[in-house]
């Protein structure tokens, strides 16, 4: 079930490298590769914070 959209929070592009320990190119090659869904808002990208997260889980269940 779609959630609804008031409540899903959007991070910036440095928002989300901080989340991930990351740089912020790092952020941008997983945004055009497909890897972290984002929304772009003029010139600028917007993730939503479960699509981070999500990612973040994914990548510690590879890993163990």
């Amino acid at each position: 079930m779609a959630r609804d959209l008031s409540e899903v929070r959007f991070l910036t592009v440095a928002e989300v490298a901080e989340m991930m320990r990351v740089s912020k190119m790092t952020v941008y090659r997983l945004v055009h590769a497909g890897e972290l869904p984002a929304i772009r808002f003029g010139r600028s990208f917007r993730v939503p914070e479960a699509a981070v997260e999500a990612a973040i889980d994914s990548h510690i269940a590879d890993a163990g």
